[in-house]
């Protein structure tokens, strides 16, 4: 059989050759350091065989695949952990997440407390030591609802029942064996490093009429070096958290009156917000922009006609009724609905493409309760959004300019380190998707044709495209090194279709547009939070909620400090005065921990100069200057 390998080279290996013995005819380093293996975008287990002509890439603890593998296979070695230590548990699931993994549990009339995770870790490293074998089965699905009806596991049973014959296969290692497709590491042995870190609950299926189970949250490494420094980032991450330090710095708060996973901007969050709404808009003005608002309810048949109801229905606030009998509206999951109306709301000729489309629109997604948290995973955000109608011929171009619209705001707002993501359809899972091959393989080729043109640092993933259509995400790296998916841009063939939008051609006939659906910060929430943690609050000048604190010693300079800040407010230069009766040592801590970029500090001398004393954040005294001298020194800095 032919494999062909990532760089397009092929190397002929005898059928039924394993990932393992691949790897090791490149190289007995890249053999070691192999944790799984994907074959035609799916992965697979290192010594599972494989029987025809495939596309194949060995998978590391470097990639994301890799880490996927080596997560699910220790959350098999934590649920053997707990079969041990609580005799009797039943087992939902247990995926691999972003960073670790979790299994949900139900340990019966036994409760696991946070106090036990301790004797769990210690199970799981006797465990590990055993080095036993992950081995994968098929099975029937008679033979599969047999063995977990003796086991007592209505979980497993209800899981077994949604699969087809032919489909289903167990994992077995050591002492424990569950449902699963896989794919797993050869053995435990590959697990050097473990930390066990909450319990929380979780309704089972994640429906909140079902019984709620125990879920336990852990992560593992390769090696211990990895746990340490995971450790260490997670004492910075708790520094940098957004809900303490939006709290602190009254940039937003959550009221339980209002509802959970709703946001409310404070007088400083508004402040950031609506400077980065200004950026954009000033950036998107020079390169042909139209901005439109669109109200934040639609007739539920809007989203039919979209496919929105059909693929987001469940995931949505519920249709609202109207006091007209069978009339529905809903709270607006998307824009890009009302968009296509008003795109269609009059004739368009190829004269007036590419139209492009914007809004900072409000919109609402039903998220469940366990997996709100601040503003990086709200039930209602601001989407910096926008759609761009144009031809065929248009399309890459248009895409590019999207592209470079997104570089430049990470690059202003000190996001240095992103990449990209390729999202395309999963051809064995079509049913996920509207539209036709055609316009999905017109729609992914502009995609990939583009960012070739761009040479972009990219990564593909099958199967994490929007409904309809393909798109390019933007991964970005914050201070800590974690990674976040912001900005966006997808082409779409189908909504155009959906709505029958049409423009006149140069041959006078009607012609479909092709719509370009971006968004650079993605959502103004998330990318504030993320931007909050990545600061740590200590935001560029130009964004800070207070540019300029100013600081008289006494009560008597008090009157100064009021002609300073009239100065500086004429000049549009954000500013307060710490009038209180605290020592001047005080005030300038709490200008600190208030992250207030530059200290004004006045006083006698200061007053009979018309000067003021500077103190910036981090960098301490920076002397004294004349007022008038100051204010050109940041006028000039907020440029």
């Amino acid at each position: 059989m032919n494999i062909t390998f990532p760089d397009g080279s092929v190397k002929e290996f005898d059928k039924g050759t394993s990932g393992l013995e691949i790897a090791k005819s490149i190289s007995h380093r890249l053999a070691k350091e192999a944790l799984g293996i994907k074959v035609n975008n799916d992965i697979w287990d290192l010594h599972r065989p494989i029987h025809e002509d495939s596309f194949i890439s060995i998978l590391t603890w470097e990639d994301k695949g890799g880490k996927m593998v080596f997560w699910h296979s220790s959350a098999h070695l934590m649920a053997e952990a707990i079969e041990a230590v609580f005799p009797g548990t039943k087992f939902g699931i247990g995926p691999p997440i972003d960073n670790g993994f979790y299994y949900d549990i139900d340990t019966g009339e036994q409760e696991i407390t946070q106090a036990d995770l301790i004797q769990l870790e210690n199970k799981m490293r006797e465990l590990l030591a055993e080095k036993s074998q992950y081995i994968r089965e098929d099975i029937s699905k008679k033979e599969a609802v047999a063995y977990f009806t003796e086991k007592n596991d209505e979980y497993k049973q209800e899981l077994i029942e949604e699969l087809d014959d032919g489909e289903i296969t167990l994992y077995k290692h050591g002492n424990f064996v569950d449902l699963c497709k896989g794919p797993h590491l050869p053995n435990t042995s590959y697990i050097k490093a473990v930390k066990l870190f909450a319990i929380a609950g979780a309704y089972w299926r994640g429906d909140e009429k079902r019984k709620q189970l125990t879920r336990i949250y852990g992560i593992t490494f390769p090696k211990q070096k990895l746990l340490d420094e995971y450790l260490l980032m997670l004492e910075e991450a708790k520094k940098r958290d957004h809900r303490k330090l939006g709290r602190e710095l009254e940039i937003f708060m959550i009221s339980d009156k209002v509802g959970s996973g709703l946001p409310i901007w404070l007088p400083n969050g508004v402040i950031i917000r609506e400077k980065l709404i200004e950026y954009l808009k000033k950036e998107q003005k020079q390169r042909g922009y139209v901005q439109v608002i669109a109200p934040i309810i639609g007739k539920k048949e809007l989203y039919i006609t979209s496919g929105h109801y059909e693929k987001y229905g469940s995931d949505s606030f519920q249709p609202i009724k109207t006091p007209s009998e069978g009339e529905e509206y809903m709270l607006k999951p998307m824009n890009c609905p009302h968009h296509c109306e008003i795109y269609k709301n009059k004739p368009h000729s190829y004269r007036e493409l590419p139209l492009k489309m914007a809004e900072f629109g409000t919109v609402y997604r039903y998220e469940q309760s366990g997996e709100l948290n601040g503003l990086v995973r709200a039930r209602g955000f601001t989407q910096d959004d926008a759609h761009i109608f144009c031809t065929p011929d248009q399309l890459k171009e248009e895409f590019l300019d999207v592209v470079d619209i997104i570089e430049i705001l990470f690059r202003k707002l000190g996001f240095e380190e992103f990449s990209a993501q390729i999202s395309l359809r999963d051809p064995n899972n079509k049913e996920k998707y509207i539209g036709t091959d055609e316009a999905w393989e017109k729609s992914e080729l502009a995609i990939i044709e583009a960012v070739a043109e761009k040479e972009l640092n990219a990564v593909t993933e099958i199967g994490e495209a929007a409904f309809y259509g393909p798109k390019l995400d933007f991964m970005v790296k914050d201070a800590l090194g974690r990674q976040w998916q912001l900005g966006t841009v997808q082409v779409d063939y189908n909504l155009p279709e959906r709505f029958d939008l049409t423009y006149i051609g140069e041959d006078n006939q009607k012609h479909r547009p092709v719509m370009i659906h971006r968004a650079p910060f993605g959502s103004m929430e998330r990318f504030i939070g993320l931007l909050i943690e990545h600061s740590g609050g200590d935001f560029p000048l130009w964004l800070a909620p207070r540019q300029v604190i100013i600081l008289p010693i006494s009560d008597k300079y008090i009157n100064y400090a009021k002609k300073i800040w009239k100065s500086l407010d004429n000049n549009e230069i954000r500013t307060s005065i710490d009038d209180s009766n605290e020592k001047i040592g005080r005030k300038i801590r709490d200008a600190e921990l208030g992250k207030v970029p530059y200290m004004l500090i006045v006083g006698e001398k200061e007053e009979a100069e018309g000067s003021v004393s500077v103190r910036k954040r981090k960098s301490g005294d920076l002397g004294q200057v004349k007022l008038d001298e100051f204010i050109n020194s940041i006028s000039k800095e907020l440029n």
